[in-house]
């Protein structure tokens, strides 16, 4: 398993499904960026502002992280797991 090391801190979280096909998000107010080995396996997406990742019971989190995207694509060439 691989992963990359990174300091996020979560915005918000969308826990499914409403009955009228509505997201149900949560936000969070995270203050801090705090230091995690994320498993690649988990990362959906990346956007100037976020990581998409996975996380238990079918939700998913939406991450804000502490450096550009060029500094996050490079960290991911660098490690042989960007594919373009």
């Amino acid at each position: 398993m691989k992963f990359i090391e990174l300091e996020v801190k979560t915005a918000f979280i969308v826990h499914g499904f409403d009955e009228n096909n509505q997201e149900v998000i949560e936000n969070v107010s995270d203050e801090a960026f705090v230091k995690k080995l994320i498993s690649i396996d988990r990362i959906q997406s990346i956007s100037e502002e976020y990581v998409l990742v996975t996380s238990s019971h079918t939700r998913v989190m939406y991450w804000e992280y502490n450096c550009s995207m060029d500094e996050l694509t490079e960290k991911l060439k660098a490690a042989g797991l960007l594919i373009v």
